[in-house]
């Protein structure tokens, strides 16, 4: 078993429906109500695909299904709580209505050109580099 430290991985769901993106108000620290992409830490044993189709169903109620990887993100620094490396997924939604639930205070679509002054993370490079693919 390996006793070196490493990043934690995480996965951010992109989800784009008629120019606009679906972010989540945040419920936790850090950046607490700021808007965020829906994601999380991926557990043992699951795959990054699972893991942020779990993600984007806990904190919006949407089932959605990946497309493709729009990057990968590993900037030591981007998250307060230590080094993480996420990987980004462009998704479909599949069904249900996009809702608050516990993880996210609010959900909210927002126009691609007209994103909020508040994000957390690197999640506004993210959209960026989403709207290229």
């Amino acid at each position: 078993m390996l006793s070196r430290k490493a990043p934690m991985l995480t996965v951010d769901g992109i989800i784009i429906e008629n120019q606009k993106v679906l972010l989540i108000k945040r419920a936790t620290e850090p950046f607490i109500d700021y808007w965020a992409l829906p994601g999380g830490f991926v557990e043992l044993n699951e795959t990054t695909e699972r893991a942020v189709e779990r993600e984007i169903e806990e904190e919006t109620g949407l089932t959605a299904k990946t497309k493709k990887v729009v990057g990968v993100y590993s900037k030591p620094g981007r998250d307060p709580r230590g080094h993480t490396i996420t990987i980004a997924y462009l998704l479909e939604t599949i069904k249900g209505t996009a809702k608050a639930t516990e993880e996210a205070r609010e959900v909210k679509y927002f126009d691609l050109d007209n994103l909020p002054e508040n994000i957390a993370f690197d999640h506004r490079e993210i959209i960026e580099d989403a709207k290229k693919v």
